[in-house]
Parts: structure tokens; sequence; C-alpha cells
């Protein structure tokens, strides 16, 4: 049987990537951003895990992005689905295996700030883990005290700015909030959040953000702001909002990070 690296290479022909993209929930229109896109779905991947999340379409696309070779993940398997935080470290270390040296993720988060507005892009400087867990529970080695204070990589920062100022679209920066969901936040949950200093709330990409930097991986991330939290604007929330709103600010992230990717070293 082939391994999940052997079926991925073969797709990749010839390609040697060293950035990879995680792409949330209804943002799977970046995939739009590769040419010469392979497309392997996860279930023909030994070891993937099967996202059962509707707007994830849970496929790995091969191909190039502004003429660097990138390897997409078009959907994600989050912690809520079945309690695993670590559910995409074997994704991770296969990304690893193949010569990944960059992880870009991306998610939809709901805003915390009046002027963070759904269908802006929020380029992720630090995060709270307020989900109680932490995917290296369970690691038997001393390399399970991962440092944290450059979590999301400098460097990976300024190019992804500097992108959005060449393309003209606005992109705000602030710090990510991991909840467990599958909920969504109480009023209260965002009151707490916005005196903790968090600027938007979700419920993905701080385990791999945590497994990234575990593995070696310069990471960064940037949220699509699908919705304002709960008990801002009066209205409930719904997945439904969130895939209705994240193609707006995917558009707009969809230009940022093409450029930024060609641009990358």
């Amino acid at each position: 049987m082939k391994t999940a690296s052997d079926t991925i290479v073969e797709a990749l022909n010839g390609l040697a990537p060293r950035i990879a993209l995680v792409l949330g929930s209804g943002l799977g229109g970046l995939v739009k951003s590769v040419e010469n896109a392979v497309h392997v779905p996860y279930e023909t991947l030994e070891g993937f895990p099967q996202s059962g999340v509707s707007g994830h379409a849970g496929e790995v696309v091969a191909g190039t992005i502004g003429g660097k070779p990138v390897l997409l993940l078009s959907g994600r398997v989050h912690y809520y689905e079945k309690g695993d935080a670590a559910a995409m470290r074997p994704v991770l270390e296969v990304l690893q295996g193949l010569g990944i040296e960059k992880l870009i993720l991306t998610n939809a988060a709901g805003s915390l700030r009046e002027d963070l507005v759904p269908g802006s892009v929020m380029l992720i400087t630090d995060h709270i883990n307020f989900s109680g867990t932490n995917p290296l529970i369970g690691e038997e080695t001393d390399k399970r005290f991962v440092g944290m204070t450059s979590a999301y990589d400098a460097g990976m920062r300024a190019a992804i700015e500097q992108a959005a100022k060449a393309e003209g679209v606005a992109i705000d920066e602030g710090v990510y909030m991991w909840f467990s969901g599958p909920s969504f936040e109480t009023p209260a949950e965002i009151r707490m959040a916005r005196i903790m200093g968090a600027d938007a709330v979700g419920m993905s990409t701080v385990p791999e953000v945590i497994l990234g930097r575990f593995l070696g991986l310069s990471c960064a991330a940037c949220s699509v702001i699908t919705n304002y939290g709960a008990g801002m604007t009066g209205g409930e929330l719904s997945h439904t909002e969130t895939k209705d709103m994240a193609p707006i600010g995917g558009s707009k992230l969809q230009a940022i990070l093409t450029r930024a990717i060609g641009e990358m070293e």
C-alpha cells in the first residue's frame, strides 16, 4: 500500500514545495489560485483524517502559486469533531517529511472589535489557547516543551503585510483566541475574551500552530472575519453565516497570499 507521502510525491510530479497552506471554513476558493493543480482526496491518503464539517473539501492540492510550488490542505479536522487536539498531527508530519518549511494557516473567525468588520482579513500576531487542551499532551519526549514566544514568524508576517500593501488590500492584525467549539461562544465569554486581549475568536488554527512549531515549521496565520462575536449585534450566530461570509474576505486573502507566496524566500 502506498504511503501518503508516496501518493503526494507522485502528484507533485517533480515539484519540491517548501510552503504549505491550510484552508479554513468557506475558504476553498483559494484553490483557484493554484496553477497546474492536481487534487488528491484525503480518503486516498493513508493516515489522513476525514473532516465531517461542511465547507471543508478534504483534499490535498499540489501545484504552483506565484511561480512557487505549494501544497494546499483544503479542509482540516477540528478538535471538536472527535475530541482530539492532535488530529492534524499525522498530516503535518507528512508535510514535514516532504520538506515543507513554512506553514500558512487560514480560518474563519468572529470579530471582537467594532472596527474589525465582517469581510475583513486579520493577520494573527499571537494567540490565546482557551480550549483547556493541547495537541502535545501525551508526547513523551522533551520536545513537548515547545517555546511559543515567536509562534507566528515575523518574517512571514512581514511578507504578508507587504503583499497586502502592494495589492491595495487592507489587513488588520490581532490576537486570536481558540475556543474548543463546536457551540458558538456566549455573550459572557465574548466579553471575557475582549477583556483578556483577544481580537478574534475561532475553533481551529492554534493546535496546528503548536504542532507546526513542535515539528520545526515556521508558521503564519490569517483570519477571515465572518461575523461579530455573540452579544455584539443582538443576532444569533450560525455556521451558515460563516460559510456565506467567508468567500468575501477569502477573495481579499487570496490576492494577498498569492503575492506573498510568490515573494517569500
